[in-house]
């Protein structure tokens, strides 16, 4: 089967896309771009091949009508399993790693009573595993660093304590391990998984042994179904890393531009907020730059200060919008400085102002700052796109929406 990919190399975040010869969008995938930008444009791009794979498996099940209703459980069981699988598999070669690592640390006598730490920390972590891809469970992240990292810390911490064991000897072997394994790319295991977890998901969602042939055989099919890559091409904040030649590479300027104007053929200027810059894009009617304006070198009002406010208030990045639209009323928020969110956050919190109304006032400054760089690059002209993963958010979405409406009013 031939397909298109196109990978997005951004500060925070490396996304990939799969297409067919149709032009039809069956994969999509997504990681942190970490230190190493080669890792994270092959694994954004296995994780993009991967969810196309999901997408002809739904399809061609849905071809032999053998799951009658049940097609979506059992899809949704099987990503689950799969999910499961992977993440075991990461979760152990931490571990392996973590050990690793500890007989070069100089613990000195300590070393011991840090070994017999680490291995409770991962007995219990171990434990607890399934329980995070249980139906219905909820996430803060779907990446391993995030969710390993954050069961360690917490774990880690109790054990420490409970075994009087330096807690910072446990977290310089996870800080040490957890960039090893990040790192690696487990491209080789994604059949083995996808089959293991097909056999759990049989448990999960009994099937006679007729119907169980009439599922596996179009899904091993799928499976055995070669992926060719006809076309690649990259784009955005590190494509310079992207392992293939520079006709195949693009400004993400031109891709959001160009790529707005095929969603919405109408569109004449491109707000872009990303994780570390916000693009003010101006287009003609053939969706070419015509002009453009950025951010500074400051990442402030981007992604990666919300980023940062979700640590700051213990919540998971995708919790900050839906907090931001339950406000009753609107907090100037002064600063949208990373550095200094923090304090003004923890501020405000001391007056006794609400969570939500702080979260609405962080979104509002967001977007206060984009309008400058739009009127900077000639203002919002009809029709208007919104781009980037702040987009994504549904507050940051109602204050633009809020503003953008005045300024075009008030310039009529």
């Amino acid at each position: 089967m031939r397909c298109f990919i196109g990978i997005d190399l951004g500060s925070t975040t490396t996304k990939a896309v799969v297409m067919d010869e149709n032009q039809n969008i069956i994969g999509r995938g997504i990681t942190n771009s970490r230190s190493n930008y080669d890792t994270a444009a092959a694994v954004a791009k296995q994780e993009a091949l991967l969810n196309s794979r999901f997408y002809l498996f739904r399809q061609a099940l849905q071809r032999t009508g053998a799951l009658d209703g049940a097609l979506d459980v059992f899809i949704e069981q099987l990503e689950r399993d799969f999910r499961a699988e992977q993440y075991m598999e990461q979760l152990q070669d931490l571990e392996e790693t973590c050990y690793r690592n500890l007989e070069t640390a100089h613990f000195g006598a300590a070393t011991e009573s840090v070994r017999e730490a680490l291995r409770e920390v991962f007995r219990r972590i171990n434990a607890e595993a399934p329980s995070l891809f249980a139906p219905g469970a909820k996430r803060k992240s779907d990446f391993f660093r995030d969710i390993a990292g954050s069961q360690y810390l917490a774990i880690g911490e109790a054990v420490a304590k409970e075994s009087g064991t330096r807690y910072d000897y446990l977290l310089n072997l996870f800080d040490r391990s957890i960039i090893e394994v990040e790192n690696r790319v487990y491209a080789d295991s994604i059949r083995r998984h996808l089959l293991a977890a097909l056999e759990r998901t049989f448990i999960a969602v009994p099937a006679s042994a007729q119907r169980r042939t009439q599922v596996e055989a179009p899904i091993k099919g799928v499976l055995d179904t070669e992926m060719e890559e006809t076309y690649v091409v990259g784009t955005g904040y590190g494509r310079a890393r992207l392992p293939f030649s520079k006709e195949h590479v693009r400004s993400e300027i031109l891709c959001h531009g160009l790529g707005a104007h095929v969603m919405y053929r109408g569109t004449a200027t491109v707000l872009d907020i990303g994780g570390q810059d916000t693009k003010a894009i101006q287009v003609d009617p053939a969706g070419i730059v015509e002009s453009f304006q950025m951010n500074d070198r400051c990442a402030a009002g981007c992604g990666r200060y919300l980023g940062y406010i979700a640590d700051e208030m213990n919540m998971g990045l995708h919790e900050l919008g839906p907090m931001a639209m339950k406000s009753t009323k609107a907090i100037r928020i002064n600063s949208t400085c990373t550095v200094f969110a923090g304090a003004e956050l923890r501020d405000r919190l001391s007056l006794g102002d609400r969570r939500e109304d702080i979260m609405a006032g962080l979104h509002r400054a967001i977007i206060l700052r984009a309008m400058s760089i739009l009127a900077r690059s000639g203002g919002i002209r009809d029709q208007f796109t919104f781009t980037g993963g702040v987009a994504k958010n549904e507050a940051a979405v109602k204050a633009l929406k809020g503003w953008s409406t005045r300024t075009t009013a008030s310039s009529r």
